[in-house]
This record gives C-alpha cells, structure tokens and sequence, in this order.
C-alpha cells in the first residue's frame, strides 16, 4: 500500500546510505583541507577567531576553547563525522521521502524514479546550493565566535528564501504548464526562481571574515570539498531514494508502469 509513511520509511533508509556515503567522501576530500587550516590555526598567524565548518554541514558552527575539554581531533574526524553526515543524511531522507509521496504523480509525466529525482535535485538548489553561494562555508581558523549568530541567521534567512521561491516556482509552474506547455512553464518558472533569489542574495547583508593571511590554496580546498560531499549526500540520497520508490510503486501496481495517484 502506498502512503507517507511507507516513503518516510525508505526515506529514512536512503538517507542512512547517502550518509555513510558522504562521510567516506568527506574524509577523503575533506580532512586533509580540515588538517592543513587547523595547523594554520594552531600556529597563531591569526587572531585566534575561529569557527569550524565540516564538509558534510553546509553551514558555520563554533569551534570551543578555553577551559573546556576537548574532543580529540582523531575521534573528530572519524566518529564525529561520520554521526554527523548519518544524522544529516537520515533526516533529509526522511524529508524527501515524503516530499517525494507529495510529488508523486503532480509533477506532470515524470515517473517515480524521475519525479523522485527531482524533488531531491530542487532541494539540493533550495537548501544547500542557493544558500552557500552567498555564504559559502569556511574552515577552521576564518569567522569570529561574536559574529556567529548573525551568520546563522543569514544563512537561514536566505535559505527560507530561496525554498519558499521553490515552492511557488513548482506551484506556478504546474498551472502554467496546461497553458503554455511544460516546457515553456518549466523555462518562465526557473527563470522566475533565478530572479528572486540573485535580488535576495544582492539586497541581504554580506561579511567577509576571511583574513588576508590565510592561504587562498586551503580555502579553496576546503570548499570544494565541501561542495563534493553535499554533492555525494545528495546524489547518493536521490539515486537510492528513487530506486526504492520505483520498485515500491512497481510492485504496488503489479505489471503496470505508470504513475500512482498522488499520495496524500
């Protein structure tokens, strides 16, 4: 039987893959970057403000000093990240397991497999792509701890944005498409979603907090490989989602291939 929690279900389990996946990718390409800026923060060439973004995050998040304990870099990068890129993974699967039911069969003829593909691919533009262009994360050793709150809410802020535009893109672009064709509809849709994310990320407040002493090499390190891992996370997630999703709907409707009813 089709319903949400059936999708929530595999969801869950696509995002267990995809973050396993991503830590592999993360530690791989991430760590090495990761190392090299906490060296530099270690040396003191900098004033000491830091905060930490792992690969798999997307976002800024403080790293502590003083007196309290800390977590040894050894376990950081192996236990650390990998909780960190299974509970993201598992939590956007759950996500786009149901946004993938939603989905189902109001997405014009896509099938399962594509329409699942989909919604992960627009998610992937709406809470991660869109947002990092603007504030693209940064490694150890780069941000002030005072500023972090303000960061976060940028960051937030335009990615309520830029989701909120998705959404209306899809919607609009679903009642255009009986007019003027979905292709036409999908051309006049984007471009719209284009518009008003580059006006928000041209009128929102930007910051700069990356010292001129630090190695242009390493930041850009560590960005791509942020960018690989996000891109692993997803990828896998769609890929194993839609899997899941076309042999649910293969098997739910036994020697018919054609799109469900929508799943309410």
């Amino acid at each position: 039987m089709l319903n949400a929690r059936t999708f929530l279900v595999r969801g869950l389990l696509a995002g267990l893959v995809a973050g396993i996946v991503a830590f592999g990718v993360a530690y791989v390409v991430g760590e090495p970057s990761v190392n090299a800026a906490i060296a530099i923060e270690g040396s003191g060439s900098d004033a000491g403000h830091t905060h930490a973004d792992e690969p798999a995050a997307g976002h800024q998040a403080e790293h502590t000093h003083g007196d309290e304990a800390e977590v040894p870099r050894s376990l950081q990068s192996t236990l650390g990240l990998l909780t960190g890129t299974v509970v993201a993974g598992t939590v956007l699967g759950g996500l786009m397991g149901v946004l993938g039911a939603l989905a189902l069969g109001r997405l014009g003829g896509l099938t399962p497999r594509q329409s699942t593909l989909a919604v992960t691919a627009l998610a992937f533009v709406g809470i991660y792509l869109v947002p990092s262009l603007a504030y693209p994360p940064n490694p150890p050793a780069v941000g002030h701890p005072d500023t972090i709150g303000y960061r976060t809410a940028l960051y937030f802020t335009l990615m309520a944005i830029s989701l909120i535009a998705m959404v209306t893109a899809v919607l609009v672009g679903r009642r255009l498409a009986s007019r003027i064709g979905g292709w036409h509809a999908f051309l006049v849709c984007g471009l719209g979603y284009v518009v008003v994310c580059a006006v928000a990320i041209g009128v929102m407040p930007t910051y700069d907090e990356v010292p001129e002493s630090f190695p242009a090499t390493v930041l850009f390190e560590f960005r791509r490989a942020s960018l690989i891992t996000q891109i692993a996370l997803w990828g896998t997630l769609g890929v194993v989602l839609a899997e899941f999703v076309g042999r649910l709907t293969r098997t739910a409707i036994p020697g018919r291939d054609r799109i469900p009813a929508p799943v309410s």
